[in-house]
């Protein structure tokens, strides 16, 4: 059967990037540490040669079934090298999102409860550099200072979106693992946000975040210390869903070493 995609195309436009989104797979997740099951999210793209018509977008899904469906972030540069061939592009890159929880603890109470994380786990590759970015989002509670300082008891308070992505290497594509990631940002807010809380908790929560106050600056500069503590290139973005404020504060950060 005449394969028409893989025509010559004489138009002499290069692509630089051409795929599939939105492919939700089954995968088992498996860092070493981190072991859960999931429905993953996942796009695969090539560049294209200004000489070939088209892609094989079959041979996507069946990079993803053979390669990826159990995801270890580690070994993931293996299947971009892998991917390059199957596809015989001069670049690809491959991305999964997909909720990953991990076990937590009240502090007062010692009840243990599942908090959830958006994770996407990107991979990127060409004939010369092999990245793996690990990008995670959690919930944390901020409190702030300025309310603090002013009022003259109690403080607004709210729960913050924070969010990190650490750039590794192809020699190390996994330098800090999603367990790591999530305690990090746990730790850079007031207080950390749990789904089972009791009132002993409450009260050991609040006055935590009380006792330690926090901006949306101050939460990103807490966090890219750390990562260049380790010298990890990293992103950082952070929203304060405002209690008291009819709009949200944000802030980011970008740190490439």
């Amino acid at each position: 059967m005449h394969d028409i995609q893989n025509e010559v195309d004489h138009r002499g436009v290069a692509i630089d990037e051409v795929g599939i989104s939105g492919l939700r797979y089954p995968v088992m997740f498996d860092d070493g540490h981190t072991r859960q099951h999931g429905i993953a999210d996942i796009s695969v793209t090539v560049g294209l040669q200004a000489d070939r018509r088209g892609t094989h977008m079959s041979r996507m899904i069946a990079l993803v079934h053979e390669e990826v469906t159990t995801l270890a972030p580690q070994e993931l540069p293996i299947a971009l090298k892998r991917g390059l061939a199957l596809l015989e592009a001069p670049t690809l890159a491959i991305a999964l999102s997909l909720p990953v929880a991990t076990a937590v603890t009240a502090p007062a109470s010692q009840r243990q409860s599942w908090q959830t994380h958006d994770v996407t786990i990107t991979g990127r590759i060409t004939a010369d550099t092999c990245t793996v970015s690990t990008t995670v989002t959690t919930d944390v509670t901020s409190l702030c200072p300025c309310s603090k300082a002013i009022s003259d008891y109690g403080a607004h308070n709210q729960r913050s979106e924070v969010t990190l992505t650490v750039t590794g290497t192809a020699d190390a594509p996994y330098p800090l693992a999603i367990h790591e990631i999530v305690d990090l940002l746990r730790s850079s807010g007031s207080a950390p946000v749990l789904p089972l809380i009791k009132r002993p908790d409450e009260r050991v929560v609040t006055m935590q975040a009380y006792d330690h106050p926090v901006f949306v600056e101050d939460i990103i500069r807490d966090i890219s210390l750390a990562c260049r503590e380790k010298c990890l290139k990293h992103v950082i973005r952070a929203k304060n869903l405002e209690s008291i404020h009819s709009h949200d504060a944000i802030a980011s950060l970008t740190f490439t070493g």
